[in-house]
């Protein structure tokens, strides 16, 4: 095996590794003016699992996305550097609340995309739900994280 090739086979099976064990396995609720919208999040909360975020996928189940928890309110910039779809990216304060939209995030670009305030999380998904769910600044989040720390 070329070194090459071993290291296209240890990306590939780190990448799986990382989404085994980021599992849709919890929900959280989007609520807006149209309701509440369950959505099942993947919880990216280490450096790696942020790092990679939904890096590689071909494509996201409807109703589904990454949470990313920062572990502590700051600035935080995201880019779509190797995200093959299109995103929406809800920035989330402490206490659940959406304070910024950022909406069918290009893929492939590496321009960043900042929080404009201190956040938390970020809630990516599909690009063009957040306008499905009627989404807006000021809506609300909820999952067992959120407001827990």
């Amino acid at each position: 095996m070329t070194a090459m090739t071993m290291k296209a086979c240890a990306v590939s099976f780190a990448t799986a590794l990382l989404s085994a064990t980021a599992a849709f396995a919890d929900t959280a609720t989007l609520k807006t003016s149209s309701g509440s919208h369950p959505i099942e999040v993947e919880v990216a909360d280490t450096p790696q699992a942020r790092e990679i975020g939904l890096m590689n996928r071909e494509s996201l189940a409807e109703d589904t996305g990454m949470l990313f928890d920062f572990r502590e309110d700051r600035p935080v910039s995201m880019w779509m550097k190797n995200t093959l779809i299109p995103l929406d990216m809800l920035f989330i304060d402490k206490t659940g609340t959406v304070v910024r939209i950022a909406r069918n995030a290009k893929p492939h670009s590496l321009e960043t995309i900042p929080s404009g305030k201190p956040v938390r999380y970020v809630l990516e998904i599909n690009g063009g739900a957040a306008a499905t769910y009627g989404a807006k600044t000021g809506d609300k989040l909820e999952h067992p994280l959120i407001g827990r720390r």
